[in-house]
C-alpha cells in the first residue's frame, strides 16, 4: 500500500489541500503550474478580471488539447491500420505467388 501525501496547490489565489498517491505530486504540480501559466495569459491577452472566467476558458483549453490528441492518435491508429493491411496483402500475395 503506498503512502499518502499531503499536499497544497495554489490555484487562482486560492489554496488547495490534497491527500494524494506519492506517485501523483509531479504531475498535479505540473498541471498547477500550467494552469497559473494559462491563467496569466488569459488575464493579459483578454484583460478577463474575473477569475471564473478565466478559469472556465482554461478548462476549455485543456479539454480540447485532451480531445484533439484522441483525435490525432485515432487518425494515427487508422493510417497505421492500412499501412498494415497492404503490407500484410503485399505478403500474402508474394507467398502464394
Amino acid at each position: 500500500m503506498s503512502e499518502k501525501l499531503k499536499i497544497k496547490l495554489s490555484i487562482a489565489n486560492r489554496v488547495y489541500p490534497l491527500t494524494i498517491e506519492a506517485n501523483q505530486e509531479e504531475g498535479l504540480r505540473k498541471a498547477a503550474k500550467n494552469i497559473e501559466i494559462m491563467i496569466k495569459q488569459f488575464e493579459q491577452s483578454y484583460s478577463v478580471r474575473d477569475k471564473q472566467d478565466v478559469l472556465a476558458m482554461c478548462a476549455l483549453q485543456f479539454a480540447s488539447q485532451v480531445e484533439q490528441k484522441t483525435i490525432d492518435k485515432e487518425n494515427v491508429s487508422e493510417h497505421v491500420e492500412e499501412k498494415l493491411n497492404a503490407l500484410n496483402d503485399l505478403l500474402h500475395s508474394h507467398l502464394i505467388s
